[in-house]
């Protein structure tokens, strides 16, 4: 036993200080990047590049959909496809796709590490060739076997994007990276239907993941998403501005039109005027959670206990507006700090640790 008693900072525990700047607007800024990617070949012995906004859906059936997709590419987004559609679903998909440059940018295939999800992937890959990036996702990445899967993967598919996670410590990142994964999803117990942290007493908090996670991976040549923790547009700024590459969103694309999940009606009183009104609501879950494990496994095995939450949150409409807003927040947080775009952003950041109190009034605020 050891306690690491260094502080770990959550993005609740910071905030960013301004600096002068010479934007005069929030669309002087650009949000696009282009990123190489290592441990891929285009076949010219080049590696393969990926240009667009790093905002992506996280590969949840509640948020990870094609209908999901089908909106984020209009913003230059990308949409971790959940791994249970099968391969008759992603030909429909392609087949409604008009372009299918889109493809190839903004929709990723989720994996997971047994022998039958690489057979899958192998044949959904063959059906639709323009997919460029995989993810291999599993809870815990800390295993041996997690780590023989990624090279599995990396030799099958040498000119793919491999995205590996999650993870939240420095050498697990650089261990990933050596085993031939491009990009690694760092985070574990920070999202808002995981219980990882309350049923383990496993984590990391998020901030000081992203920023050691990036540190290792950018020593190598590799790339990080932020994956948990992300509650308001201005979390996306902290971490963008710790380093990460990415940042990937679960329950601020959950509930909306486009997102999976029943959509539920209930008859409340409206505490204002007294009536009876119908409001709609849309079910969100953990993917290890009871709901999660009976829809698509049978049930929960035996030895293990639910990691992931259940709950229904207020419908939102279409997702486009909240895209809008988290890129408008974006731009607002780079015109603070100087930043002409998010590539500059982690060069102009200086955290500002904040009092108790401000985080007690921040937390009450993002659990609305």
């Amino acid at each position: 036993m050891r306690i690491d008693s260094e502080i770990k900072l959550d993005f609740k525990d910071v905030l960013i200080r301004p600096k002068r700047s010479t934007l005069n607007s929030r669309s002087e800024v650009s949000l696009e990047r282009t990123f190489s990617c290592i441990n891929t070949n285009d076949g010219s012995g080049n590696q393969i590049t990926w240009t667009g906004i790093p905002i992506i859906a996280a590969n949840m059936d509640t948020t990870g959909t094609f209908e999901m997709a089908k909106e984020l590419m209009k913003k230059k987004c990308l949409t971790a496809i959940h791994k249970h559609y099968m391969l008759e679903e992603w030909k429909e998909f392609e087949n409604e796709c008009i372009d299918k440059e889109n493809i190839t940018r903004y929709v990723c295939l989720s994996l997971g590490s047994s022998q039958n999800d690489l057979v899958k992937a192998i044949q959904i890959v063959e059906a639709i060739p323009a997919i460029q990036m995989l993810m291999l996702d599993v809870a815990n990445g800390y295993s041996e076997s997690f780590l023989h899967a990624v090279e599995r993967l990396h030799q099958e598919f040498p000119n793919k994007i491999i995205i590996a996670g999650n993870v939240c410590t420095a050498e697990m990142t650089e261990a990933l990276i050596l085993a031939g994964a491009s990009v690694v999803k760092c985070g574990i117990g920070g999202g808002s239907a995981c219980q990882t942290r309350t049923q383990s007493g496993i984590g990391y908090p998020q901030l000081s993941a992203v920023i050691e996670c990036a540190d290792a991976a950018h020593g190598l040549g590799g790339l990080v998403i932020s994956d948990g923790g992300a509650k308001v547009p201005g979390d996306l700024a902290k971490a963008f501005g710790a380093g990460a590459d990415f940042v990937m969103l679960g329950g601020m694309f959950a509930a909306h039109k486009e997102s999976g999940g029943e959509l539920v009606e209930r008859d409340e009183i409206d505490p204002k005027t007294g009536q009876s009104q119908l409001k709609l609501y849309k079910e969100f879950y953990g993917m290890s959670s009871h709901k999660a494990m009976k829809k698509h496994h049978g049930g929960m095995a035996d030895y293990r206990s639910s990691e992931g939450r259940e709950t229904i949150l207020p419908y939102r409409g279409s997702v486009a507006y909240t895209v809008q807003d988290i890129l408008g927040g974006l731009r607002s947080a780079c015109t603070y700090v100087g930043a002409k775009s998010l590539k500059e952003l982690s060069k102009r950041t200086t955290f500002i640790r904040v009092s108790q109190q401000l985080n007690t009034v921040y937390a009450q605020y993002t659990t609305h």
